[in-house]
């Protein structure tokens, strides 16, 4: 069983910075495909980055040049650099694993982190 605990969210104003954070349980990292999601109030979630087993990472077109996906993978922790921040940047941030690409890249991984909010403010 993989457990994924989300950290880091917040509220800023626009133009405004956050690192969010996702820990996982075991050494998921390099092994499983993972990604970030968000889901703004009555929106559907959406996916904001995958980072391969490779480390190559992909990037909604709403966030590129802003946001960077990363790994720390001597503390088993996922992250997302989030810069320039706008206020539709709002929503409940997940992180998420599964062993196939495919899973992340559609929304339907088999692990999910509980989620962290993130307010920006205009």
């Amino acid at each position: 069983q993989v457990e994924l605990i989300e950290s880091g969210g917040g509220s800023v104003q626009a133009g405004g910075s956050l690192r969010l954070s996702c820990a996982s349980s075991t050494d998921v990292l390099g092994r499983f495909y993972m990604g970030w999601f968000r889901q703004a109030p009555g929106k559907e979630r959406e996916g904001v980055a995958i980072i391969n087993t490779d480390a190559s990472t992909d990037y909604a077109d709403s966030v590129k040049g802003r946001f960077t996906i990363s790994r720390d993978s001597p503390r088993n922790t996922l992250l997302l650099q989030m810069n320039s921040l706008k206020p539709e940047d709002t929503g409940m941030y997940y992180c998420a694993a599964d062993y196939r690409r495919d899973k992340v890249e559609f929304g339907r991984p088999a692990y999910w982190g509980q989620g962290t909010q993130v307010t920006v403010s205009s």
